[in-house]
């Protein structure tokens, strides 16, 4: 099964740099934005600015299978990039 990779970028409170990837099975990035404020927030990241200019679709491919698990619970996986915690 094929996943939508969205990459994203928010600056956190302190001024660095998130740089992770919402891995969801629908190709909507609306839908991203609200899953990656949702990681967000259970980070305490709650007021960083996420919008089509900090998470955008970069490419589609097949997840390992633990992903994909996590995908068809949660409706997302989060692969964390650079600056996360």
């Amino acid at each position: 099964m094929d996943f939508h990779v969205f990459d994203t970028y928010v600056k956190a409170r302190d001024g660095h740099t998130i740089h992770f990837d919402v891995i969801t099975d629908k190709k909507d990035v609306q839908k991203a934005i609200s899953f990656a404020k949702e990681w967000l927030e259970s980070i305490g990241e709650e007021s960083s600015k996420i919008t089509t200019e900090e998470c955008r679709f970069c490419h589609t491919q097949s997840v390992p299978e633990e992903w994909e698990i996590e995908i068809m619970t949660n409706g997302y996986f989060i692969s964390k990039l650079d600056g996360c915690p």
